[in-house]
């Protein structure tokens, strides 16, 4: 164990540096959630289309529940949730999200901190949930990552094709007049997938150069699912250009009377509360390190640094008064056999502990233990000690055979001298 503790104690502190990084990052004011979270409050965050929305009137709420249950829901907001069984039907179109970019050009949604841990797709169950809640006559608003297909999608009736990520930001138009782009003349931001869309469907946004749609409201059943290609249209950044918050008042206006649920549950965010989520919610991890800290005193206070202080004086003035009462009752009443095995009985459990043995062994089971770990000496002074105790009869002896016992003693925390000296006498 002794060779071990240094390799124990680096890895250790490699997983203490990694968890405290994560921990760290994770906690960083506004930049502890994920991309087109609305508890985000960096550039790529959606916490001012949140701030937006509930300034301006509309009745906004966030889900931390997944969607197995969506009674009274109201209008679930979707912002670059991933879907399980996504998969991309165009290779060739992967290869646009493999450029430098590490941003919008990516396929997958970036994770930052603890996030990559707790953040989860949606399932199949909560794919059909959601699906049958827009097919009774519900709205939903659905802003995909990346152009890979997906359930939802394909339930639709919507095929996403990837933009060039080298293009600059786009300028996007209504195609035609409708309520979803009441005041909106223009919207710019950065495209991350057009659409090809059923024929029922409405189109709200097109490219003004391409003529390819951006966003379209979608009837599915009785209901109407609102897809937006362009993730950096909910962002932070982009609701100061043009009308890009008009388009985002307008069209949440227009599909119902809410609330507008914004989905949370998938980015990584419950109802459940405990310490790791109060720390990457408000910076708690100067807390932790300051728990760790306490824990590393605590660790080095359990080492004693210099001799051993001596007892107090009226300790140690009661315990030798009270050894030396008892050793009289003794010497008296003439019981030096007993108190023989008594010191026996003691050495033994002693010897016990470094043999293997419980401390109840007898002492011929300890003495064969010693044998077997390479101890001879101490199991052969055992032996003669265990003979000479039934021979006590006077104080003389007795004496001798304590004397003999911490002799012993003395052997077992020396293990370099013990083992190294012939068996003989102890």
């Amino acid at each position: 164990m002794r060779d071990r503790f240094p390799l124990l104690a680096v890895g250790a502190l490699l997983l203490t540096v990694v968890l405290g990084t994560f921990l760290v990052r994770g906690a960083r004011r506004n930049s502890f959630a994920d991309t087109l979270s609305t508890y985000r409050a960096q550039e790529d965050g959606a916490r001012a289309l949140y701030l937006l929305a509930q300034e301006s009137g509309l009745p906004v709420t966030r889900r931390m529940a997944d969607m197995r249950i969506l009674s009274d829901a109201g209008t679930p907001v979707l912002l670059a949730v991933e879907v399980s069984g996504a998969y991309e039907a165009d290779p060739d179109q992967t290869a646009l999200a493999a450029e430098p970019d590490a941003g919008l050009g990516d396929e997958h949604v970036p994770r930052t901190g603890f996030n990559a841990f707790r953040a989860a797709s949606l399932d199949d169950d909560e794919t059909e949930k959601l699906l049958e809640h827009v097919r009774e006559g519900g709205t939903a608003v659905y802003v995909p990552w990346g152009s890979q297909e997906n359930p939802v999608l394909q339930a639709l009736g919507v095929k996403l094709f990837k933009a060039d990520t080298t293009l600059p930001m786009r300028t996007l138009v209504p195609p035609q007049p409708t309520p979803y782009t009441l005041g909106v003349a223009r919207v710019e931001a950065k495209v991350q997938a057009y659409l090809e869309l059923p024929e029922h469907a409405v189109p709200v946004l097109e490219d003004e150069r391409l003529g390819m749609f951006v966003a379209a409201v979608v009837p599915h059943g009785q209901g109407r699912v609102l897809v937006v290609g362009a993730p950096e249209l909910a962002m932070n950044q982009a609701l100061a250009r043009a009308d890009n918050a008009q388009f985002w008042l307008s069209a949440l206006a227009a599909l119902g009377p809410g609330p507008f649920a914004f989905d949370e549950f998938h980015h990584g965010f419950t109802n459940e509360r405990s310490v790791v989520d109060f720390a990457r919610r408000y910076g708690l991890h100067f807390a932790v390190l300051q728990l760790l800290l306490g824990v590393a005193l605590w660790s080095v206070s359990l080492k004693r640094f210099g001799r051993p202080r001596p007892p107090p004086e009226s300790t140690r003035v009661g315990a030798t008064d009270a050894l030396f009462a008892m050793g009289r009752l003794y010497r008296e009443g003439r019981h030096h056999g007993f108190s023989a095995q008594l010191v026996l009985r003691g050495l033994t459990q002693d010897l016990a502990l470094h043999a293997g043995l419980p401390a109840h062994a007898s002492a011929a089971k300890v003495a064969e233990g010693l044998r077997e770990r390479g101890r001879e000496d101490l199991a052969r002074g055992l032996e003669l000690l265990g003979a000479e105790s039934q021979s006590v009869a006077r104080d003389a002896d007795l004496q001798q055979l304590a004397e003999r016992a911490a002799r012993l003693r003395q052997r077992l925390h020396s293990a370099d001298a013990a083992r190294h000296s012939p068996p003989g006498t102890p």
